[in-house]
This record gives C-alpha cells, sequence and structure tokens, in this order.
C-alpha cells in the first residue's frame, strides 16, 4: 500500500528558499558593524549635546519612522535612559498641507527647516533609496548642520550616492519585504548600541551624563 504520509513542511524547498532569501542580507548586515557602530557612538555624541533624534520614510517606511521614535522617547526595556525623538509621518495635517502647497517631495524638508536643529540626528528611511522627499529631507538636514543617516536597500540609489548622508546604512536585498525585515533590526541595533555608549563613562565626552 502506497504511503500517505506529508512531507514535513521544513523539507519543502519553498521553505528553504525563503530562509535562505534572508540569510544572506542578515549576514551582510553583520559584516557592516563597524559602519553600524560609528553611527551609532555619532548619534550619541549628538544626543549626549542635547540633540533630538527627527525620524521619516515614506509608504511603509513611514511606520518605521514611528517606530523608532516610541523606540527611543518610551524604551520597552524597563531601566533605559528615554531620548527625544520625533517622527515628521504622524502629523496628517502638516504632511498633506505642505503636499497640498509645495509637493509631496517637500514634506520632510519643510518640517526639518521648522522643527530641526543643528544640534540634532535625522534618520532617513526608504526601501530603495530612491524616495524624493526621503532625499529633500536629507539634504535639507545636511544643510541646517544635523548628523544625516539613512537606511536603504538594494543598490542604495540615489540616497545612497548623496553627499548629504554621512552614514549609510544598506539592506543587501532587493525584494522590499526583506529590506523591511533588516531595517527593523537594523533601528534596533541602532537603540541597544546608542545606549551601550551612553553606560561606557568617556567615551562621549568628559563627564558623560550616566
Amino acid at each position: 500500500m502506497a504511503s500517505t504520509a506529508t512531507p514535513a513542511a521544513h523539507d519543502h524547498p519553498e521553505v528553504s528558499r525563503l530562509f535562505e532569501l534572508r540569510s544572506e542580507p542578515a549576514r551582510e548586515l553583520a559584516r557592516q558593524a563597524g559602519a553600524v557602530a560609528d553611527a551609532c557612538h555619532a548619534m550619541a555624541v549628538r544626543f549626549h549635546r542635547g540633540g533630538k533624534l527627527v525620524v521619516f520614510g515614506a509608504g511603509g517606511p513611514s511606520t518605521d519612522a514611528q517606530h523608532v521614535a516610541v523606540e527611543f522617547v518610551h524604551p520597552v526595556i524597563v531601566g533605559k535612559r528615554a531620548l527625544p525623538a520625533i517622527s515628521l509621518t504622524t502629523d496628517v495635517a502638516t504632511v498633506t498641507g505642505i503636499a497640498e502647497r509645495e509637493g509631496v517631495s517637500a514634506i520632510f524638508a519643510h518640517q526639518i527647516r521648522v522643527l530641526a536643529s543643528p544640534a540634532d540626528i535625522a534618520l532617513g528611511i526608504s526601501a530603495d533609496g530612491d524616495s524624493a522627499s526621503v532625499l529633500a529631507g536629507l539634504e535639507a538636514a545636511r544643510e541646517l548642520g544635523l548628523l544625516t543617516i539613512a537606511l536603504v536597500g538594494g543598490g542604495g540609489g540615489r540616497i545612497a550616492a548623496s553627499p548629504a548622508v554621512d552614514h549609510l546604512l544598506a539592506a543587501a536585498a532587493d525584494d522590499p519585504r526583506v529590506v523591511k525585515e533588516m531595517h527593523v533590526t537594523t533601528y534596533h541595533i541602532l537603540w541597544e548600541l546608542v545606549h551601550v555608549f551612553f553606560e561606557q563613562p568617556g567615551v562621549l565626552d568628559p563627564g558623560v551624563v550616566p
């Protein structure tokens, strides 16, 4: 009698393919450890000197921007220091008002010019690196003197090529779902390492605030 047993799910080639799709981007992120650490140290210095984090992204990354901001303002790990951060994607009236009058590409640049100061950090998120509004926001931030960090995917697009970006962290994937997953991991690491630097006296400025 022929067996009617169903193959184990993990033996299915599509399962293996989906996991492998994510394995190499994760390994590549690990290979960027030095770049990530440099970005985190620069962020910690800005926070220590009184700056705040300004985060932005269009479409799916708009929710990442909100996620990043709440991680810093209201840490889920009890005892970790809350740090000032705002998302430029949460005020629908402001975003749509700017888009109506100045165009969609101006929605973040306009807010940065009004809300940010030179001591701050600008973190722009774009899945393909070609978001016009994110690029314009980073360029406005650079003009004001903010520290600029970009999370991109794929080849990095126009954002990766822009001199307005101080620290570029790229997810090595073309699939937007995988890019999203790598970005979530990356900004969780950014949060963790910023706090690591705060907990190491002397690595920011003399008399670091605990």
